[in-house]
């Protein structure tokens, strides 16, 4: 099978290129490198051992998904090219608007030209909202957003649906992440955002590598353990074995959800002890003021991914602490 993979040059990615193609699928890969690097392609190579057809440029330019689609006969598509940060959007909500589901409706319009019905989307645990109960399952309800990153990957899931509704010949997938962090083993690849990061353990891995003078801890006032609040971390290359098992197991035209994470909380205190352990060292910390659109706790039940998909996160809150900080010793200076 020849899958195109948006995005495939970014942090989950380029992982799950590494994956599918050591798992024997041919990749065609399409980035705009707004937040990731070129050497990201050359170091999926490098690891698989094997090539894979480059694109460079944006999502939303139809003239060149058409001439993708034109050059290679694409039997699924894995869609993760987008805007990804939670604050950063409420201070952007039409920059993420305009990029995430702008990029969605070019994608699906293509497809369906070139007879394409295939896609698994990169969606997110935020599309639940404040949770009503613990941990979340795929019957949970959606919509409740917190903020408009979040907002854009429901309104993406419901085009989506809507899609499969209309066309019931489309396979529709939506695997809803947790938290990914961690990079992979051999060093090679990991989360090396453009600028001051917006997750925790790229941060974090600043602070541990001296490029930033303190983490940002937003808000200790949680109803929580610690005070600080409490995610569901899962390792990236669990997560790109994901989408792997899921081009396996969903075969048949239809609308698949699995939430994908491990169904253990961490709160950032615990990861910051965690990624401590790692590096061999104290880190400096400040409590900010809560970040807006953030919500207090939210794990995983993971259960029907385990069951449906023969998938289960392997790696726990300590290999993704060492792996990054393994690819944050080998790129000082990032990828």
């Amino acid at each position: 099978m020849k899958i195109l993979v948006t995005g495939g040059a970014g942090f989950i990615g380029s992982h799950t290129c590494v994956e599918l193609l050591e798992s024997g699928f041919e990749v065609v890969a399409i980035d705009n490198f707004e937040n990731s690097s070129p050497v990201s392609i050359d170091r999926i190579k490098q690891i698989a051992e094997k090539d894979l057809r480059f694109y460079r440029g944006d999502v939303r330019d139809r003239t060149l998904l058409e001439r993708i689609f034109t050059e290679h006969e694409i039997d699924a598509v894995i869609h993760f090219a987008g805007l990804k940060a939670v604050g950063e959007s409420c201070r952007m909500p039409i920059a993420y608007y305009d990029n995430n589901i702008g990029g969605t409706l070019a994608l699906v319009e293509t497809m369906q030209k070139f007879g394409c019905k295939r896609i698994i989307f990169s969606s997110s645990a935020t599309v639940y909202g404040e949770p009503k109960k613990l941990p979340v399952d795929e019957s949970c309800p959606t919509g409740n957003v917190t903020n408009p990153y979040g907002a854009t990957k429901y309104f993406q899931e419901r085009i989506l649906s809507d899609l499969q509704a209309s066309d019931p010949s489309w396979t529709v997938v939506l695997l809803r992440y947790f938290n990914p962090v961690g990079a992979h083993p051999s060093g090679l690849l990991g989360e090396d955002p453009k600028g001051i990061p917006n997750n925790l353990t790229p941060y974090i891995a600043k602070v541990a590598c001296g490029k930033l003078k303190e983490i940002h801890v937003f808000g200790n006032d949680y109803p929580t353990p610690d005070g600080t609040g409490v995610r569901d971390y899962i390792h990236v290359v669990d997560l790109a074995r994901g989408h792997v098992a899921a081009l396996r197991h969903c075969r048949k035209p239809g609308r698949y959800v699995y939430n994908l994470g491990t169904g253990t909380g961490y709160s950032v205190l615990q990861v910051i002890k965690a990624f401590e352990r790692a590096c061999g060292r104290k880190l400096n910390y400040v409590i900010d003021p809560r970040r807006e659109g953030d919500v207090a706790t939210i794990y995983a039940d993971p259960g029907k991914a385990n069951r449906e998909l023969f998938w289960r996160a392997e790696h726990n809150l300590d290999d993704m602490c060492r792996t990054l900080w393994n690819y944050y010793r080998n790129n000082p200076n990032g990828t």
